[in-house]
């Protein structure tokens, strides 16, 4: 059985990025050891972005959102989500 290196302590997230970036893994760990792990409550990082839409249609996903009883930047965040699955799901027919 080969011997498995000792991990690094890294001074920042970024240095340790970098690190995983180029290391081969299997000489830190022993994957056949390996078990799947279950992050339930992980959300994922967002970004905020200014985004300038007419004040019509504002208002009409504010109703919408009203209407469902989400907050209107949720319902934008759905509508966009549902919309970006669609357009990398299509197969156009040939």
């Amino acid at each position: 059985m080969k011997r498995l290196k000792d991990i690094p302590r890294f001074k920042s997230e970024d240095k340790e990025r970098e690190f995983w970036g180029k290391a081969d893994s299997s000489e830190y760990f022993d994957w056949k050891k390996a078990e799947r792990a279950l992050f339930p409550n992980l959300k994922p990082t967002t970004q905020a972005i200014s985004l300038r839409i007419p004040k019509y249609l504002l208002a009409r996903i504010k109703e919408l959102a009203n209407s469902k009883d989400v907050p209107y930047q949720s319902l934008i965040k759905v509508f966009l989500a549902d919309r970006v699955k669609r357009e990398l799901t299509f197969q156009p027919r040939v």
